[in-house]
C-alpha cells in the first residue's frame, strides 16, 4: 500500500506592522491566497483590524508584538518564531512629518523620529530576523517612488523622502552582503494610498491597491537579487 506523502507546508509571510492601512491588507490578502500570516503591533493589548482577521482566520494569523523603534523586542520575538520558516519577511511600518518644511526648518527630533522609524529601524528588523527566512525566500520593505533621487523633480516632503531614499540604500547594502545566496529582495513603492499615512488626498485606494501589491510581491519570489519596483511590478530607478 503506497504511502501517503507528509502534507506541504503553507508558506508563511511575517509583516512588520500590520495592525492597520497597507500591512493590515497586505495580511488579509496573502491569507485568502492561502499562506500564514505573522502580523506585529505595537500593542498587543489594543484591539486592532488585524485582531479581527486572527479571529476569522483559523489558526492562520499569529500577532506578535514588536515596535521597531525599539531593538530589544527583537531578541525576544526571534525566540518565539524560532520554530517557524518564513517564505516572506516585508517591513510595512513606517511614519512621517514636517511635510511641507524644507529640509533646513526640519527640527532635530522630527528628522530622527522619520529616519530611525523609515531607514533604520527597518534594516535592524530585518537583521535581526533575517536567518528565519527560507533560503530562497524573499526579504522587502516598503519604499516609495519618494525615495527615487532620478524621480525627484519637484521636491516637498523633503525629510520623508530622505529617509526612503537612506532606506534604499541600506537595503542595497544589505543585499550585497548576500550576494551569494538564492534569496530575492524587494523595495516596493506602493504609490500614494488612502490611508493614515497617505491621507485623504491619495488616487489610489486600499482596496485596489493591495491585491497589485500582492502579485509584485509573489512575483519576486524565487527570483534572486535585490530589484526596487513600484505598484505595477516596474523598476523605480534609483
Amino acid at each position: 500500500m503506497p504511502s501517503t506523502p507528509p502534507p506541504r507546508r503553507r508558506p508563511t509571510a511575517l509583516i512588520v506592522g500590520a495592525s492597520r492601512g497597507i500591512g493590515h491588507g497586505l495580511a488579509a490578502e496573502f491569507l485568502d491566497q492561502g499562506w500564514d500570516v505573522i502580523g506585529t503591533v505595537r500593542d498587543t493589548s489594543a484591539r486592532t483590524p488585524l485582531h479581527e482577521l486572527a479571529e476569522q482566520a483559523e489558526g492562520r494569523v499569529t500577532i506578535e508584538k514588536l515596535d521597531i523603534n525599539e531593538p530589544g523586542h527583537l531578541g525576544p520575538l526571534h525566540e518565539r518564531l524560532a520554530d517557524r520558516e518564513l517564505d516572506l519577511l516585508l517591513i510595512s511600518a513606517g511614519t512621517t512629518n514636517s511635510q511641507q518644511k524644507p529640509i533646513g526648518e526640519v527640527t532635530a527630533p522630527d528628522f530622527i523620529d522619520v529616519m530611525v522609524t523609515n531607514a533604520l529601524s527597518p534594516m535592524r528588523v530585518i537583521e535581526a530576523l533575517q536567518d528565519l527566512v527560507t533560503p530562497t525566500g524573499l526579504i522587502g520593505a516598503l519604499s516609495s517612488g519618494q525615495g527615487s533621487i532620478t524621480n525627484n523633480t519637484n521636491a516637498g516632503r523633503e525629510v520623508y523622502r530622505g529617509s526612503k531614499a537612506a532606506l534604499n540604500m541600506f537595503m542595497r547594502s544589505f543585499a550585497v552582503r548576500q550576494a551569494d545566496t538564492r534569496r530575492g529582495f524587494i523595495l516596493l513603492a506602493p504609490g500614494w494610498i488612502r490611508t493614515d499615512l497617505g491621507g485623504d488626498d491619495a488616487p489610489f485606494t486600499l482596496e485596489e491597491s493591495i491585491p497589485l501589491l500582492v502579485d509584485v510581491l509573489l512575483s519576486k519570489v524565487g527570483r534572486p537579487g535585490l530589484e526596487y519596483l513600484d505598484r505595477s511590478g516596474n523598476t523605480v530607478p534609483w
